[in-house]
C-alpha cells in the first residue's frame, strides 16, 4: 500500500541548496489493535500536505502502510529502503516527479513544456543535494503523547506473533550485529526537534526504548540500512485516536516534518 508523494511539494530548495525527501511509514492492525491510527495517518498525509503545504526545501517522496511483522515482511522492507537509496540524486527525483521543486527549477534551468512532461536542460540546472530521511510512525497503544525514538536495540522477542505467524523470543534482528543487547541510534537530533515540537504546543517526549516488538524490528533494520547508504531515519510512537484524535495528529505529523526541515537544513 505505497503511493508516489504526488502532490506535496515545497516551492523551494534549502538555504544551502540541499533537498530533503521524506519517506513516510505507518502499519496495519496487528494482535490488540484492530484499527491502526497510523495506517490512517499515512492513508491520509499526502493529501493533508499538498493542501497545507510541504517545508521549503522538501518533498514527499513515499507513503507506505507496512504488514505488522517482522521476518516474514522483511524482504518488501528492504525493497521499500533500497528504492529510495537506489534513486537518490536529485535528477532521477526529477525524472519521477516532475512537479518537484518547480519554482525552485525554473530559477537555475530551462525547461519546456512538452505534453504532459517537463524537460530539465541540466546543462544550466544546479541540482541541489537530497538527503533521504524516513519517518515511521507506529502506534503505543499504552501511550497519551507522541514519542521520538532514539534507538532500537538488535533484539526480536515478541510478546505476541506477528501478523504472519512470527513470535521470536530474544532472538538477534541481524546476526552479523553480533548480542542481542546491541543499540543503533538516530544521526537525528531528537531532543532539539522534541523542543521544537514542545514549543508549538505539541505534548511530545524523547523515548529510550522503542520496545522488542515489530515497531523495534522495522526502525532497526532502518537504522542499519540509512547507516550504509547514508540516510537518516527516525520512528515515532503515536497513540490511539481516543487519546489525541486523527485531526490533531496529522497537524502534529506536519509539524514534525516542519521541525525536521528545520534541524536538518
Amino acid at each position: 500500500m505505497g503511493s508516489e508523494g504526488g502532490g506535496a511539494a515545497a516551492a523551494a530548495g534549502g538555504a544551502g541548496g540541499s533537498l530533503i525527501e521524506f519517506n513516510i511509514t505507518g502499519f496495519k492492525k496487528f494482535h490488540g489493535v484492530a484499527e491502526n491510527p497510523t495506517e490512517i495517518i499515512v492513508g491520509r498525509i499526502e493529501e493533508y500536505l499538498r493542501i497545507h503545504g510541504m517545508p521549503a526545501g522538501t518533498v514527499l517522496g513515499s507513503c507506505t502502510v507496512l504488514e505488522a511483522a517482522g521476518e516474514g515482511a522483511l524482504l518488501p522492507l528492504m525493497q521499500l529502503l533500497h528504492s529510495s537509496s537506489s534513486s537518490s540524486s536529485s535528477q532521477s527525483l526529477i525524472k519521477r516527479r516532475p512537479w518537484i521543486d518547480r519554482h525552485w527549477i525554473q530559477r537555475d534551468a530551462n525547461w519546456q513544456e512538452g505534453g504532459d512532461h517537463h524537460h530539465l536542460n541540466t546543462q544550466s540546472a544546479s541540482l541541489p543535494q537530497k538527503q533521504i530521511v524516513w519517518v515511521h510512525f507506529g502506534v503505543n497503544s499504552a501511550a497519551t503523547n507522541f514519542a521520538l525514538e532514539w534507538c532500537a536495540v538488535n533484539e526480536a522477542t515478541f510478546r505476541c506473533s506477528d501478523e504472519l505467524g512470527w513470535q521470536p523470543q530474544r532472538v538477534p534482528i541481524v546476526a552479523e550485529d553480533g548480542p542481542i543487547s546491541h543499540i543503533r541510534e538516530t544521526t537525528i537530533p531528537v531532543r532539539d526537534v522534541v523542543t521544537v515540537l514542545r514549543m508549538n504546543g505539541y505534548d511530545v517526549m524523547e523515548s529510550y526504548d522503542a520496545g522488542r516488538f515489530v515497531c523495534n524490528y522495522v526502525y532497526y533494520q532502518s537504522l542499519r540500512h540509512s547507516a550504509a547508504y547514508g540516510n537518516r531515519s527516525i520512528f515515532v510512537h503515536v497513540p490511539l485516536f481516543i487519546m489525541i484524535d486523527e485531526e490533531h495528529q496529522l497537524q502534529f505529523v506536519a509539524a514534525l516534518l516542519h521541525a525536521l526541515a528545520f534541524r536538518l537544513l
